[in-house]
């Protein structure tokens, strides 16, 4: 059977890769183990987060799926960071994941040129005919033969996966389900690097045998958001209560107990484990003084029982978890459905991809999600979308889609990924990203929906909305620059508020940059802006942007300054098989790395480690100036 695109796997990645290929106009197919589990929530029910949430906006503004199926599936909603700068708000909902599952099957099934297939993929078919090595299709462990012109692989944790309890090891892909065998081998065949990285989840717990009297409950935002920018979703209006539990010195002696037998400290894990979301025992070994550790009890769905201890994950022995468990207050009489473990997986050096997530070594191949050392469901499903939209134009001879540092948090996790590699599980965080001010989570429509609406994503009547939206925050910015405030009209609030007074009239503009002062007070206290608000349809969202805007005016434009300087070396392009070697004048480590990674400009190679600037000048003598 023939395809266009064939995407393997079906979680976060795999979901948001098969979508796009498919409404781009690729006859795509969609193989998984299990049709029930898509974009599965295998650890924990929530999407978003810091800088998480703004991925998911930028997924969304491209035309994405996982925000309008988080807004329909949220039970709390929060925007993080608050007290913080507008640049480091993050929008985080915790899901119902069986409802999230079962969202993303039901868009699945009803999108044209999507097949699903259900089955293990156990090889990759290759044309090696030629100087170059191309994917034409997958094998599965039925025996049937599927080929396409591109292959999109998005295995998450299931390639050669292996489970940890303990000294207890079994085979699988996470719990319940099994592991997949045959891919990463025929990879290797043709010249693929593998690695092995290490993830882990917590105990699941039975809500009745928690005592919630005991223990602190953590409630949403009192007006809650949502993710996308579309009219398809409306805010959460029911929100469900987490719960705030710790750990004690009780608690970590027991744990302790178990450390021989961890397959963490004892030798039996050889993958590289996360850094940002360690394991308790980790947490135990690192902050070994700390005596109590804020864990999360997060609900996993509606209409279940079923808990998230987040923070507690391990790989402990059972009985040690359930013993260090029993001894913090609430939980003292807990049941749990399954103990906590940690899984090893393959995945792939990102460092052999091309910046469209397409393989150097295999034509027409790409990667996408923990196949690339990612952790999280955000990045996988970016990823996923990026390769789906690559793999379809490719299919129709079209260039790849290549976002810019500045231009999403999703272009500076793939430059990550493909300029520097991984040596632990990669994860987003708002430091990653050197223009944050210009990629904050309420512009990722502004910034990026001309773009989705431009590869056939965004609907002409969405775009049309988002349009008016634009020109309504452009005309609001326009009014506060043209307005004068005398001082009759703004002294009065400013007194009440024990505001510092203004001895002479000012522009609504000027008001708006004092910190003090918020763009939505203002639309209250001056009746010419209310009317103007009023009669104009602006929302309170578009008054919160247009607030960010401008306060940050100073801070954006310096970025976008910056930001132009790197373009020109992002235009200074550096032919595709450029032999290093004969450049002397370069360091050998920066002859090893750009032969290693082959960037495609000059900007990538500057953010290579190891390629020091004056490597870079180097290079900017023999290809830029």
């Amino acid at each position: 059977m023939q395809y266009d695109v064939i995407v393997v796997g079906g979680g976060h990645a795999g979901c948001e890769a098969a979508s796009a290929a498919a409404r781009m106009g690729s006859k795509t197919l969609l193989l998984t183990m299990d049709m029930t589990k898509f974009a599965s929530m295998s650890c924990n029910p929530a999407i978003g987060g810091v800088a998480k949430g703004q991925i998911v906006r930028e997924i969304d503004a491209l035309g994405g799926l996982t925000g309008i199926i988080t807004d329909l599936t949220t039970i709390q909603f929060r925007m993080l960071n608050r007290s913080k700068g507008a640049a480091m708000w993050s929008p985080r909902a915790q899901c119902d994941k069986y409802r999230f599952s079962a969202e993303w099957r039901q868009r699945l099934e009803n999108t044209n040129n999507l097949y699903i297939w259900q089955d293990s993929v156990v090889d990759i078919l290759f044309d090696r005919s030629g100087d170059k090595v191309r994917v034409k299709g997958v094998k599965t462990q039925m025996g049937v033969v599927f080929e396409a012109k591109a292959v999109v692989l998005t295995a998450g944790t299931f390639l050669s996966g292996l489970m940890h309890c303990g000294r207890q090891s079994a085979t699988g892909g996470r719990a319940g389900d099994a592991a997949s065998f045959g891919v990463t081998e025929s990879l290797q065949s043709v010249g693929i690097e593998v690695g092995r990285m290490k993830t882990g989840t917590p105990v699941r717990i039975d809500a009745r045998t928690v005592n919630f009297e005991a223990i602190e409950p953590q409630y949403g935002d009192e007006n809650p958001a949502k993710f996308s920018f579309s009219d398809q979703t409306e805010p959460v209006r029911e929100q469900q209560p987490c719960f705030l539990v710790y750990t004690s010195k009780e608690v970590h002696d027991i744990l302790r107990e178990g450390f021989a037998d961890s397959p963490l400290f004892n030798g039996t894990i050889q993958g590289i484990g996360p850094r940002y979301c360690p394991s308790i025992e980790d947490k135990l070994r690192t902050f070994a003084d700390k005596e109590q550790h804020q864990l999360f009890l997060e609900p996993e769905g509606v209409t279940t029982n079923e808990y998230y201890l987040n923070g507690f994950s391990s790989s402990l022995p059972y009985d040690v978890q359930l013993r260090a468990l029993h001894k913090i207050v609430g939980l003292e009489d807990a049941h749990i459905y399954r103990p906590g473990y940690a899984i090893e997986y393959d995945y792939f050096p990102p460092t052999q991809l091309r910046d469209s997530l397409e393989s150097k070594v295999v034509e027409n191949l790409y990667f996408a999600g923990q196949v690339n050392g990612t952790t999280g469901y955000e990045e996988a499903a970016a990823q996923g979308l990026i390769a789906g939209i690559n793999a379809h134009r490719k299919t129709v001879g079209q260039s790849p889609v290549v976002l810019r540092r500045d231009e999403a948090y999703i272009g500076v996790l793939i430059d990550d990924l493909v300029t520097k590699g991984v040596d632990e599980p990669y994860r987003m965080f708002t430091s990653r990203a050197e223009y944050r001010i210009l990629l904050r989570q309420d512009n990722a429509d502004m910034r990026l929906t001309p773009l989705g609406y431009e590869l056939g994503l965004i609907s002409e009547k969405r775009y049309e909305k988002f349009n008016e939206k634009k020109s309504l925050l452009n005309s609001l910015i326009s009014y506060t620059h043209q307005q004068s405030v005398k001082i009759s009209e703004i002294q009065n609030y400013l007194i009440s508020q024990n505001l510092a007074p203004i001895s002479q009239g000012k522009k609504i503009f000027d008001l708006a940059l004092r910190n003090d002062i918020t763009l939505a007070a203002l639309v209250e206290v001056l009746p010419k802006l209310k009317k103007f608000v009023t009669q104009n349809g602006i929302t309170p969202e578009i008054i919160e942007e247009a607030e960010i805007e401008i306060k940050y005016s100073g801070y954006i434009e310096r970025e976008k300054g910056v930001a132009e300087k790197l373009h020109r070396l992002e235009n200074i392009t550096i032919p595709a098989n450029f032999d290093y070697a004969q450049m002397q004048s370069l360091t050998i480590e920066a002859r090893q790395k750009l032969q290693k990674i082959r960037p495609t400009t000059i900007a990538q190679a500057s953010r290579i480690p190891g390629v020091s600037p004056a490597d870079i000048n180097v290079l900017l003598m023999r290809f830029g100036r």
